[in-house]
């Protein structure tokens, strides 16, 4: 019998949609199970301190958690480096500070607030003496993918037509429309997050589980046995097609 694997989606900074996909998980499968996140803790949502703390805390008492990095904790970390680092995946004009992308909010879960005339050298400085080093040493440990004989995990997507190990890590934190796009089979399925639904979608080569969490929306968790899925719910599992 084929072990099952469960995945959550993205959840940006939304701890009480972790807690309550964890419960769901907890009671399908116990907290033995194996639970791939997918990325994206952090941004937009008001506790992504919390989602870290969540994240650390289940490692440490030897949960069997597999943690994979996002777009929005990739500039997180690199926000956190000894000189700030721009992610040039970016649209011109866009930074991690922009309101689209909710670096803001995040600063605010750790207790850092600034005004619009602060220097940028002086917010890096808050920062730093804000974040914890095992929050840091977090973000630098996250994983680009994860693999099954069946599947395989990754944050954004996959570049049609390459290899998956040797896949670059800016499309596997950023891919869209050449990932979305893409309906005839992959190496394997790919199970993904970056790209809001409304519901979690089984296009056939891939399984999107971002519903939205970044916008006030549920997350979601599925859990895999072999290529069959299904979504966790208050109401049990649910066959996704």
């Amino acid at each position: 019998m084929t072990k099952p694997i469960y995945a959550i989606g993205d959840l940006h900074g939304q701890s009480a949609e972790f807690d309550r996909l964890l419960s769901l998980i907890d009671r399908d499968g116990g907290p033995e199970a194996q639970v791939v996140f997918l990325g994206d803790y952090t941004d937009r949502g008001p506790d992504s301190r919390g989602v870290i703390d969540r994240l650390i805390a289940g490692r440490a008492e030897g949960r069997d958690w597999i943690t994979l990095l996002g777009n929005h904790d990739r500039m997180f970390a690199w926000f956190l480096e000894d000189f700030p680092r721009h992610d040039p995946h970016l649209l011109v004009g866009y930074h991690w500070l922009h309101e689209r992308l909710g670096g803001v909010e995040t600063l605010a879960s750790y207790g850092i607030m600034f005004e619009g005339q602060t220097r940028l050298e002086d917010l890096h400085a808050m920062a730093l003496q804000a974040v914890p080093e095992d929050h840091r040493a977090f973000l630098l440990g996250l994983t680009l993918m994860h693999q099954t004989p069946d599947l395989a995990f990754v944050h954004a997507g996959i570049r049609p037509g390459i290899a998956l190990d040797q896949q670059d890590e800016n499309d596997l934190v950023w891919i869209r429309q050449e990932f979305l796009k893409h309906t005839a089979p992959h190496p394997k399925l790919i199970v993904h997050g970056h790209t809001p639904v409304d519901r979690v979608a089984h296009c056939g080569n891939r399984v999107n589980l971002d519903t939205g969490a970044g916008y006030g929306r549920p997350a979601s968790a599925v859990v895999f046995e072999g290529r069959t899925c299904w979504e966790v719910t208050e109401k049990g599992r649910v066959s996704l097609a």
